[in-house]
């Protein structure tokens, strides 16, 4: 279990380092607020860090 744990913990920070190497500042928060919401079951929260995640990935195209 501690091992799963940890390679666990281990992806998620490689993740998140590279949402923001990727996408600066403004992604780790819609990262954050995704997750968030998630974890505290609030759609609304969610959708709006789905929602920020959504305009960066798909910003440039616009």
């Amino acid at each position: 279990m501690p091992a799963l744990a940890l390679l666990s913990a281990v992806f998620v920070v490689g993740f998140e380092q590279v949402v923001a190497w990727q996408y600066g500042a403004t992604g780790v928060v819609g990262l954050l607020l995704l997750t968030v919401g998630i974890k505290a079951k609030s759609p609304t929260v969610s959708s709006i860090g789905a929602v920020v995640l959504a305009l960066l990935v798909t910003g440039p195209a616009m």
